[in-house]
């Protein structure tokens, strides 16, 4: 009998476990990632874009272009999944932080570079 308190399973509170976890982070999946590359080899194509960088983070996955490295991103392509249920994940933000594009679906927030987009320096 003596043995038979230190196998007994232990109640934890749900929050405090919960709490314990380091969530995943966001990511973008196979499909996403071939959408957002085709649309970054048709502008490099054109000579507007030169590089990118891709942020997992906690709360949102980001893909970066840039014109050159080294410099402030022109646009961040977001994936942040708090908005799913009412404005949609994915947005296209302009480099003074204006949101051009958000909705549901990846393809059509990703029309916003089909019009002819400038610089503006």
């Amino acid at each position: 009998m003596g043995n038979q308190g230190q196998n007994a399973a232990s109640v934890v509170d749900i929050r405090d476990y919960r709490q314990t976890l380091d969530p995943l982070p966001v990511t973008f999946h196979r499909r996403e990632l071939d959408a957002i590359l085709w649309i970054y080899g048709k502008m490099v194509g054109e000579g507007v874009w030169r590089d990118y960088a891709i942020d997992h983070l906690k709360d949102r996955a980001v893909f970066s272009v840039f014109k050159r490295s080294g410099e402030y991103p022109l646009y961040r392509i977001e994936k942040n999944p708090k908005f799913a249920a009412k404005q949609g994940a994915f947005s296209v933000v302009a480099a003074d932080g204006r949101i051009l594009k958000r909705g549901h679906e990846l393809k059509q927030v990703l029309k916003v570079f089909d019009k002819a987009l400038k610089l503006v320096e």
